[in-house]
């Protein structure tokens, strides 16, 4: 007991770590949250976490292995995830457009939950992290936790260690994705309530971080293909 707590705590640390950094499941997440309320903005979450748990259990099984196998299969995600993050592009363009204060439509559509769902599927960023991180998590050794967090790299590099192959970790891990998804959308929906155009601006920002990822997605996908 006096060991699973401190493993659970590194593996929640680790789980926010790599959820909170920017990029197009939390720009997703962000525009669900300040359009629709904080259950699309959690559902959201809800479906980039899935992904996870279906990388995880594919690493178990060692399905996910395979695409190692076959390079052509990841310039092919990255084209297929390219063209869903373009499109979802522009459908946050133009709900920036047509959005007018905070709006929490809780019993509006939502496609929030496929939306990260389906880019998480076709990310290769996510996939080579389970290839990689993800089956050292299952073994027995050590992680170096910030090393492999985007936006720190180096700069925390050896701060902190934790054995791995525990199922701590691993609780923690998805613990630390929950804490995540639930206080993300919280935090956007309260400051929405006090800035009329919170909803509008925050959807333009969503709308071009997927775009540059979407393009990134493209020209990687087209240089791997070609």
């Amino acid at each position: 007991m006096l060991t699973t707590v401190p493993t659970l705590l590194v593996g929640a640390v680790f789980g926010i770590a790599l959820a909170a950094p920017p990029g197009p499941m939390n720009a997703i997440i962000a525009e669900e949250s300040v359009l629709r309320g904080w259950t699309a903005g959690f559902r959201a979450g809800i479906g980039a976490m899935l992904a996870d748990v279906v990388f995880f259990l594919g690493t178990l099984a060692g399905v996910v292995a395979i695409i190692d196998r076959y390079p052509i299969i990841r310039p092919a995600l990255y084209l297929v995830g390219g063209v869903l993050m373009v499109y979802f592009a522009v459908g946050a363009f133009r709900d920036a457009r047509s959005a007018s204060g905070f709006v929490a439509d809780t019993d509006g559509p939502s496609r929030g939950f496929e939306k990260t769902f389906a880019l998480s599927l076709t990310n290769p960023y996510q996939i080579g992290f389970w290839l990689t991180v993800g089956v050292g998590l299952l073994r027995p050794g050590t992680l170096d936790v910030f090393a492999h967090v985007p936006g720190i790299g180096t700069a925390l590099e050896g701060a902190l260690v934790v054995q791995t192959g525990s199922a701590a970790l691993l609780a923690g891990f998805f613990v630390g994705i929950v804490l995540w998804i639930v206080s993300f959308p919280a935090a956007l929906v309260s400051v929405g309530r006090r800035i009329d155009a919170f909803a509008p601006i925050v959807s333009l920002l969503s709308g071009v971080v997927l775009a540059a990822f979407g393009v990134i997605f493209l020209v990687a996908g087209a240089g791997g293909v070609i």
